[in-house]
């Protein structure tokens, strides 16, 4: 990352709860730093990261930050 640049964010909130999910998608949801419904966390924008979102992407909602 060149010196002075600011990361991409991404601001992540649970939307619906984890009760009758995979175990994976649950342990997904804690690993992005989400405990319950409306918790928000902010990550930056990164394949990991993206791809995290994309397992579990019907439990939460994804705002880019600039």
């Amino acid at each position: 990352m060149a010196r002075g640049h600011k990361a991409a964010m991404l601001r992540i909130t649970q939307v619906k709860s984890t009760i009758g999910t995979p175990a994976d998608q649950r342990g997904t949801i804690r690993a992005l730093g989400l405990k319950r419904i409306n918790d928000t966390v902010e990550q930056a924008d990164t394949p990991v990261i993206r791809g995290m979102v994309f397992k579990v992407k019907h439990l939460v909602q994804v705002e880019e930050l600039s």
